[in-house]
């Protein structure tokens, strides 16, 4: 296996761990801390929230280095973390199908 189609398989996986962490953070602990005021709600939710952001990040990094990506595609996959479900669209959108095209 390529180290590239490694480098994408680790970004995808890295980008649904993150967009799941993201969208319990944003859509469950945060209303349970704002909506019934349990301050605890986020602590653990966010902290792994915060790891898997940097491994995320990591997987960027390491697509730039290896797969040569584009500021343009790299500001997408930064982009698509902030956003609850953007790292679900930017895989189907983008990254599914450069796997496809680096696997044949």
């Amino acid at each position: 296996m390529s180290q590239q189609l490694s480098a994408i398989r680790f970004l995808r996986i890295m980008g649904f761990l993150e967009g799941l962490s993201n969208v319990v953070l944003f859509c469950i602990a945060m209303p349970v801390k704002y909506g019934l005021g349990i301050k605890e709600a986020v602590k653990y939710p966010g902290w792994v929230h915060g790891i898997l952001f940097v491994l995320f990040m990591a997987a960027i990094l390491r697509m730039r280095l290896l797969a040569n990506w584009s500021l343009k595609q790299v500001g997408i996959a930064f982009f698509a973390s902030l956003v609850p479900f953007g790292t679900f669209w930017a895989d189907a959108r983008y990254w599914k199908k450069e796997m496809e095209g680096r696997a044949k």
